[in-house]
């Protein structure tokens, strides 16, 4: 099993809309990110389990815990010239774009803050609290997902 924080606006996809259908997965998304998209497809796998990061809001943190149940499969939203994620260059043979499916686990007892995680020694080498990191989707070590959930 492995571990993972993944980042979202919640006006897109917050831990209150998976808590709002606990059994239904949802569509993890809309990654335009060639790294993000390279450990959605290569390295995520179901059983996963996933620090959901609430970002550009007013309360910035971690909100809560999804688990992966479906592997990685091509982004639907690549292909809906509709849709704010089309990719145009992107084909149904060839497909650019990785989503996977998550449920809820569990709502945390309060917002972890971006700040609270920056001043842990054990999460210096977290990717989330590195100067310039942006990417959407991120690998959390044994140990840092053990510390983050300390404190809960």
């Amino acid at each position: 099993m492995n571990y993972w924080l993944f980042k979202t606006e919640p006006v897109e996809c917050s831990i209150d809309d998976f808590a709002n259908a606990p059994d239904q997965p949802i569509s993890w998304e809309g990654v335009r990110n060639y790294q993000a998209r390279n450990f959605l497809r290569d390295d995520v796998a179901v059983g996963d389990d996933v620090f959901i990061y609430h970002s550009s809001c007013k309360d910035i943190g971690i909100a809560g815990i999804a688990r992966v149940v479906r592997p990685a499969y091509p982004d639907p939203s690549q292909f809906d010239s509709s849709s704010i994620y089309y990719d145009p260059k992107s084909t149904e043979a060839c497909p650019r774009w990785i989503a996977v499916d998550l449920v809820f686990v569990c709502k945390l007892p309060e917002l972890i803050p971006l700040d609270k995680l920056k001043k842990i020694a054990n999460l210096v080498e977290l990717p989330l609290v590195r100067k310039g990191n942006r990417l959407s989707v991120m690998p959390v070590t044994s140990a840092q997902w053990q510390t983050i959930l300390a404190l809960t």
